[in-house]
Order: structure tokens, then sequence, then C-alpha cells
């Protein structure tokens, strides 16, 4: 039971994180509520790695923002699209 609250409160905060970096660059996503999860957690994820190995501590909020801010905008720059514009989707 233990695990699948783990799991759970996971998936909210990748949500969380995803969604506020999603709606922080100006222009639509074209991304599901998985793909919004996924880079949350894995903001999140990579975050906590760069401020163990350079600070020696564990990632806040902030910096898993930023990191996910940097992915979402990477995922933008694999379509074509800019800081501004979002690129068309690769179906």
């Amino acid at each position: 039971m233990e695990f699948i609250v783990f799991l759970l409160v996971l998936c909210l905060i990748g949500f969380i994180v995803g969604g506020l970096a999603r709606f922080a660059l100006p222009g639509p996503d074209p991304m599901g509520v998985g793909t919004t999860i996924a880079i949350g957690v894995g903001a999140s994820l990579l975050a906590g790695i760069v401020a163990r190995l350079l600070f020696n501590r564990s990632a806040g909020f902030l910096l898993s923002f930023i990191f996910a801010v940097g992915i979402v905008y990477l995922i933008r720059r694999s379509r074509g699209g800019g800081l501004t514009d979002p690129g068309a989707p690769r179906y």
C-alpha cells in the first residue's frame, strides 16, 4: 500500500512541476497528461542528481521547476519551434 501511495504522490508532484513548466513558456503545448508527468518527474530526478553532485544537498522545488522548463524548451526545439512557438507535433 505504501508503494502505491508513493507512486500517486510522485505522479502528482510530476504533474504540478511539469504543468507549471508548460505554463511558464508562452504558447500551447500539444502534450498529454502522461508527457507532462514524465517531464516533471524527469526534471525532479535530474535536479536531484545535479544538486547532490554540486551542492551535496537535495534539490528543491525551484531547481526542479528550472529543469522542467529546460526540458519543455528542448522538446519544443526538437519539434522545430522556439521559445514562444511550440512547433509542429510529431505523430
